[in-house]
């Protein structure tokens, strides 16, 4: 009699355990998922509002690129994916702007800050750097095993595209270069619109990086002006 009730009071406990792992199972996807359609609803939203504002001589009418795909993971590490979905229950603030580079199949919002959890959801502004909008060096930084990873196949004279409220706005990397930590030159002001893009190097590198890797982009417009 006691091994009969052993065995139903085992069942029980399985049967609990194996409800309880499903519900965690459960709750896991959604909250990824829901992580996931929120990031897309953010930045959907900060486009289209430019789309249907107002929009200033610079900007190119009727575009409503969005980032309704996942970005795409084949150069992440593992680790970042994690934190990168993670990072989307965490906050939920709209970017200042997106940035992308057609050649690399890159489009990244970027946050203001660099912040942990900015820089696993996207691309952050380096803080004292000029505005997202305004004339300046605008500094943008993202992680190596990330967003950025791509950075390490561009080249001179390649696009940059950067999305704003005043309207899109298109760079040509000008320089690449590769730095000490300390070096923080890169990140000088300048008169005209200028942006730097910064993150570690090398790319694929265990543990902390030693150095950084810069590429400096000029607005289009501009150089076709001194030309």
């Amino acid at each position: 009699m006691n091994k009969i009730r052993r065995k139903k009071a085992l069942r029980f406990l399985e049967s609990g355990f194996l409800v309880t792992g499903l519900i965690l199972l459960t709750t896991f996807v959604l909250a990824r998922v829901w992580g996931d359609y929120q990031s897309k609803s953010d930045i959907l939203a900060f486009e289209q509002a430019i789309v249907t504002e107002s929009a200033p001589a610079d900007t190119l009418p009727g575009d409503k690129s969005t980032l309704s795909d996942e970005p795409d993971y084949t150069l992440w590490s593992s680790k970042r994916i994690d934190d990168y979905h993670k990072s989307l229950t965490q906050r939920d603030d709209a970017p200042l702007a997106v940035l992308s580079i057609d050649k690399l199949a890159l489009k990244v919002p970027v946050y203001n800050g660099t912040d942990e959890i900015n820089l696993n959801r996207g691309a952050g502004r380096i803080k004292g750097t000029a505005r997202v909008g305004s004339p300046g060096n605008l500094g943008i930084a993202a992680h190596r095993d990330g967003f950025f990873r791509g950075l390490k196949d561009i080249e001179i004279g390649d696009s940059i595209d950067m999305l704003t409220q005043q309207g899109k706005s298109e760079f040509v990397v000008s320089s690449i270069t590769i730095v000490d930590p300390t070096d923080i030159s890169v990140l000088a002001p300048t008169d005209d619109f200028t942006i730097t893009l910064v993150t570690c190097y090398p790319f694929y590198f265990v543990g902390h990086a030693p150095k950084r890797y810069i590429v400096k982009g000029e607005l289009l417009s501009n150089l076709l002006n001194k030309s």
